[in-house]
């Protein structure tokens, strides 16, 4: 019985030897697999308002090629461009040597995805459907990017900004909207994309955020039938097809899109656009 007490006792303290010598080691690679996710040094965004993304990280200088859907910040302006929107071009982006893909997943087609996540290539996938998740988005590309600081700053102040707006524009009984997105035919969008919780931001009500669609299209009777009390949209021609409704007793808006439609840091600014035409008085 003494001989297997012995065994047993020096089974015990070289488990206990070999557990406190692993410990390091294993610290040793949970820092380097942390290094090895954070420090991106080659980054292609595949979106405008990603790319806008890394340029309020101030680390522009990580990138290497951006997917291209409008006027580039002059920043930006000489890289290489890797296709447009839903036109990806997979071997130019494969002679980048991306080491971080940015992916926004309505810039790239749903084959090219699948493509892309064969490929390897470390992807961070940004959808968010609030201003809070795109805070949030904000400072975790800060920390892929190894620019953990400057992201938990930014999205700091936006979160802050953020809640300015909320208690700024607040209405007990919010102001029921129809955003339309475009006129012929008749878009707007749905309950889980970001500008219906931008309306919300200012006291409003999206008419259809009962629809789970992002950008359902709608017939002229179905917004009739909702009665909204403001119609927005991005130009007064987009407004006139509602001119010839005299049932309609909405005020007609118009708020340009200019940067409330992509979602990056700048779109907070749109926000408190919108806020300030559908309530001028506050």
């Amino acid at each position: 019985m003494f001989g297997v007490c012995q065994a047993w006792r020096v089974r015990t303290l070289l488990h206990r030897a070999s557990v406190s010598l692993m410990r390091p080691s294993i610290f040793c690679l949970l820092l380097l697999a942390a290094w090895h996710v954070s420090a991106a040094e080659r980054v292609v965004s595949l979106a405008p308002s990603l790319t806008e993304i890394v340029i309020e990280l101030d680390a522009a200088d990580l990138l290497v090629g951006v997917l291209d859907g409008g006027d580039r910040p002059a920043s930006v302006a000489a890289l290489p461009s890797v296709g447009r929107y839903g036109q990806l071009e997979m071997e130019r982006l494969l002679s980048l040597r991306p080491d971080l893909l940015l992916l926004w997943p309505g810039s790239v087609s749903a084959a090219q995805r699948d493509q892309l996540q064969r490929l390897n290539i470390p992807t961070f996938t940004a959808e968010p459907h609030t201003l809070e998740q795109l805070a949030d988005q904000i400072e975790q590309i800060g920390a892929r990017l190894g620019r953990a600081g400057q992201g938990r700053q930014v999205a700091g102040e936006f979160r802050q900004r953020l809640a300015e707006l909320r208690t700024r524009y607040h209405r007990d009984t919010p102001l029921s909207v129809f955003y339309q997105v475009w006129d012929q035919p008749l878009y707007t969008v749905g309950g889980g994309q970001i500008i219906s919780d931008a309306l919300s931001v200012c006291g409003a009500r999206n008419v259809f955020a009962d629809v789970s669609q992002t950008a359902p299209q709608v017939s002229l009777e179905a917004v009739l039938q909702r009665n909204p009390e403001v119609v927005v949209a991005g130009s007064t021609s987009q407004l006139n097809i509602w001119k010839t409704w005299a049932s309609l007793k909405a005020r007609l808006l118009v708020v340009p899109d200019n940067g409330i439609e992509r979602p990056s840091g700048q779109m907070l600014g749109a926000v408190a656009k919108l806020c300030a035409v559908l309530s001028p008085d506050r």
